[in-house]
């Protein structure tokens, strides 16, 4: 990681996936009890995941291990899509372009993140 970048809370994309999940956090209230332990569990786990492993990643000693985990936040970020489409089929939201708008911007910086890392 570069020198003014203290740890993870300093990054961007990091911020952003954090929006991230407080808008998924707000969006899944409203989806149905019985999806609790099913679709709303399961998109609220994958959009945890990608702040977490950016943490994790950028707590490791090489450059190498953090861009390891960059991409599997963006694996989460991919899993997120997929449940987030999902739960439009399914009629469960109605803003899918904003979240979806959200979900491309923050992985356009990890993306960006990954390129910068492996100069």
């Amino acid at each position: 990681m570069s020198k003014e970048i203290k740890n993870h809370k300093d990054l961007e994309v990091w911020k952003k996936s954090m929006d991230l999940v407080s808008n998924i956090y707000k969006i899944t209230e409203s989806f149905p009890n019985k999806e609790l332990y099913g679709l709303t569990n399961q998109i609220r786990r994958a959009a945890v995941s990608v702040p977490s492993n950016i943490a994790e990643g950028a707590a490791r000693s090489s450059k190498k291990e953090f861009i390891q985990f960059l991409y599997i936040a963006l694996g989460s970020l991919s899993e997120l899509e997929t449940q987030i489409i999902i739960a439009s089929r399914l009629e469960y939201l109605n803003n899918l372009d904003t979240l979806s708008d959200d979900l491309k911007f923050v992985q356009k910086l990890i993306n960006g993140l990954i390129y910068y890392l492996k100069k």
